[in-house]
């Protein structure tokens, strides 16, 4: 029955750790899921994540019938407001049971939340920017995500659009199999790509100066992208916060800088897919669970495309292609056989264009949904 559903508000560390763990008795039967590393979440709600220093959140957890049966997070970030010019509000971390009752109590409540704080728009999931994890999973259940992608029961798509949310943007995951890309063909292009850039330098991140990079990776990210759907400017605390927390993910040859002179003009960051390891783990970055990472890290064989870019004044010069081969061409070198970009926007045509030129194809998709409050 309705009554015996209720909704509170997150207030100390026991409700927190509810939060959580939630996720696990959820997708306690399902395979594909992937845990998060406990600690990082943590990390995203803590004081100190300069992002709340924009930003205000409210964590909310439903109880049916005494047990804890979904979750929620409202967030308004201020910096997204006023870049924007739009008055939204997100709602995140959703997760529940095949329950539409007790979804429709977590958006009322989220709702009800930003319209109490003048929000006109309410958007998500983002998890809990647009600088985060965001989206549910659309199309593409028949394999795990790769790291830092969502994932979520299919129902959820119904529960949306039973409370009258909407379809904002889709985003496109592509994958593409190294084992199938001949070395003389990178070859070829790269030459090709060289001769029409002079004065181009591709270089791998230098780790002895983590900081100066970071900030060149910063100018290059909050230009690169400014006028992408949904972007919001990272500040300088917030970037060098996040850029530490995934320092230890990055790879040398795979997290490249393109320089003009002195000038950064464009960043490519691929990742290993340590989902592989997170399986492994179950969410726990405790002594043993450090062992099985630094074991099982040495197994994977896929990456992520995760960050991929060049300032406005310097695309259409063939630097996107040339940062591609070399990720690439790393890749294959280092025994790497499957690589996920993503996520790109469903309108970006360049890109999907450009991907499935060098045998890239969609293979899952990715939904964000909106509502006027």
């Amino acid at each position: 029955m309705d009554n015996s559903i209720t909704i509170r508000t997150v207030k100390n560390k026991k409700d927190l750790n509810d939060f959580i763990d939630f996720p696990y008795e959820l997708y306690k039967n399902d395979p594909l899921w992937v845990p998060r590393v406990k600690v990082d979440i943590l990390h995203t709600f803590a004081d100190d994540n300069p992002f709340w220093s924009h930003s205000e959140k409210i964590l909310l957890l439903a109880e049916k019938n005494g047990k804890i049966a979904g979750r929620i997070t409202g967030t308004i970030d201020r910096n997204y407001i006023e870049f924007q010019g739009a008055s939204v509000g997100f709602f995140g971390f959703f997760e529940c049971i095949e329950d539409f009752e007790i979804a429709k109590k977590l958006l009322d409540s989220v709702k009800n939340w930003l319209k109490e704080k003048k929000i006109k728009v309410m958007s998500g999931p983002f998890s809990p920017s647009t600088n985060d994890e965001l989206s549910f999973l659309l199309e593409g259940y028949d394999s795990s995500p790769y790291v830092m992608m969502p994932y979520n029961p299919a129902y959820y798509h119904g529960f949306m659009e039973k409370f009258g949310l909407r379809k904002s943007k889709d985003l496109l995951a592509m994958i593409v199999d190294l084992k199938n890309i001949p070395e003389e063909r990178y070859s070829r292009l790269e030459n090709k790509i060289i001769a029409r850039t002079p004065g181009v330098t591709i270089r791998p991140i230098d780790f002895k100066d983590f900081e100066g990079e970071a900030k060149r990776v910063e100018y290059v990210y909050n230009n690169a992208w400014e006028k992408n759907w949904g972007f919001v400017p990272w500040t300088h605390e917030e970037f060098f916060y996040i850029c530490k927390s995934l320092k230890p993910l990055f790879i040398r040859d795979l997290t490249l800088i393109a320089s003009v002179g002195d000038k950064p003009v464009g960043v490519s960051i691929v990742i290993p897919n340590y989902n592989i390891v997170f399986k492994k783990i179950n969410g726990k970055l405790n002594v043993p669970g450090l062992i099985k990472f630094l074991y099982y890290k040495k197994k994977i064989k896929e990456l992520r495309m995760m960050v991929f870019g060049v300032i406005k004044e310097y695309r259409n010069k063939g630097i996107e292609g040339l940062m591609y081969l070399r990720s690439l061409r790393s890749a294959i070198k280092m025994g790497y056989e499957r690589a996920e970009g993503s996520w790109v926007l469903e309108d970006n045509k360049n890109i999907i264009q450009s991907g499935e030129r060098l045998g890239a194809k969609v293979y899952k998709k990715y939904r964000v949904y909106e509502m006027e409050i």
